[in-house]
């Protein structure tokens, strides 16, 4: 038998399959399978919300405070869900938020079957949802790491970031049929049942019992300038952070602008904006078996650096082309470089991050990516109202790139190499002198 040289790569560890690797974990295929089907239902309701909003008062603007409304709520209260994350069990944090979600999507059901069809009632429904979504959000991610062996993290970080991704190529297809065959009332109806799923996941998942941080006790808002003095120190979550507010500013926009895409520029139905989306999601499908099955080779430096540029390509792209299928594909590369970016930066984070520090840390990435969503809405559904969604779109593509830029021309003091720094080991020292 021939002897393995050292500097070999061994067949296993790359490729499709070992991609899926996550999936070999009981406790994370039962959460995966249970997030899938609901993240489905949220996209239902994810492409309703802007579709009657746009429909009801004929402006971009509108759709810009549809994510105003979802996401603010999270800024305001992603520290106390960091907190959350580290203090109680997460199994039982994430029973008690999603069932809260599941209660408001009901009611914003409710709200639109009787009839309501007030925009800003539907944006204090929106928000209702956003709330517990934003106290959700930090034990979610964290929770992903409790379900599988470190080896095994970066595959499941990635098949996390897949199975939404895989949500909004489905949902938004299920959704433009629904819209456009039985109305928006369907949306919003399985959207509140799909909860269900993913209640009964968390309630079969068992694991032990979560080990509470030393800091516990200490109050909210003191535990989060902690974790800001936490992430200040540690370059590589710095970028991260950073780089989740570029994506957010300049890349997310572009789901609820399908909207816009689909009545202004392409002329076409419900069902079209459902295609719309999906391409967004199928592109992301197309990225997840490569940004997880070759980790080893591409470490998540490579993948985000590389990734922004060629998202940025391609929104400027998308933005100069007229032709609907033409804009179909392109979403295609758009959605693709989006997963490879977003699962970067949060493999990332959670790589590098001291294990007492996870949910904290988590929280305050997400609060900045979060508090990015409605900025980047409001101001490109701005720029969409007076010179038009083409030139919105481009504009987001090439301060993208511009962005990558900047930190390569800012080599000296933090790199996309960072993104790469080792796993903190300690960190007790830098959080409890914050937080003195």
């Amino acid at each position: 038998m021939a002897r393995k040289r050292k500097g070999d790569k061994d067949p296993k560890d790359h490729g499709v399959a070992y991609s899926f690797r996550a999936f070999k974990h009981r406790n994370f295929s039962r959460f995966w399978l249970g997030a899938l089907v609901s993240n489905i239902g949220g996209w239902l309701s994810n492409l309703a919300v802007p579709f009657v909003l746009y429909d009801i008062t004929g402006s971009a603007v509108w759709v810009g405070l549809a994510s105003v409304a979802q996401f603010v709520p999270g800024v305001l209260l992603g520290p106390l869900g960091g907190a959350l994350a580290d203090r109680y069990d997460r199994r039982r944090v994430l029973l008690a938020t999603q069932v809260g979600m599941a209660i408001s999507a009901l009611l914003l059901w409710g709200v639109w079957a009787s009839g309501i069809h007030d925009p800003l009632v539907l944006l204090i429904l929106v928000a209702l949802i956003g709330s517990f979504g934003g106290v959700n959000m930090p034990s979610w991610q964290s929770f992903v790491s409790d379900l599988v062996p470190r080896a095994d993290l970066m595959s499941a970080v990635t098949l996390n970031s897949l199975q939404f991704n895989a949500a909004r190529s489905l949902g938004p297809a299920i959704a433009g049929l629904l819209i456009a065959s039985l109305g928006p009332s369907w949306a919003f109806l399985l959207n509140g049942i799909s909860f269900v799923f993913v209640i009964v996941s968390l309630l079969v998942i068992k694991l032990p019992k979560h080990v509470v941080s030393t800091e516990a006790r200490v109050p909210v808002m003191r535990q989060f300038g902690t974790a800001l003095g936490y992430v200040k120190r540690q370059k590589g979550i710095l970028l991260a952070v950073l780089l989740s507010v570029v994506v957010g500013v300049l890349g997310n926009p572009m789901f609820s602008l399908t909207v816009v895409f689909a009545s202004d520029v392409f002329g076409v139905d419900a069902l079209g904006l459902g295609l719309l989306n999906a391409a967004l999601g199928f592109g992301a499908l197309l990225a997840a078996p490569v940004v997880a099955g070759w980790s080893k080779q591409l470490p998540p430096s490579a993948v985000v650096k590389w990734g922004l540029v060629l998202y940025g390509v391609s929104l400027m792209a998308f933005g100069t082309v007229d032709s609907y299928w033409l804009g179909v594909g392109l979403l295609v590369v758009v959605g693709a470089c989006f997963l490879a970016v977003v699962s970067g930066i949060n493999t990332a984070v959670q790589l590098i991050v001291a294990d007492h520090m996870r949910g904290r840390a988590i929280a305050v990435r997400h609060v900045f990516y979060t508090l990015s969503f409605p900025i980047g809405s409001m101001l490109q559904g701005a720029i969409a109202d007076v010179w038009g969604v083409q030139v919105s779109v481009i504009i987001a593509g090439a301060a993208m790139i511009v962005c990558v830029l900047t930190v390569l021309a800012f080599r000296s003091k933090i790199t996309f190499a960072n993104l790469d720094d080792a796993h903190d080991e300690g960190g007790t020292e830098h959080t409890l002198g914050v937080a003195a």
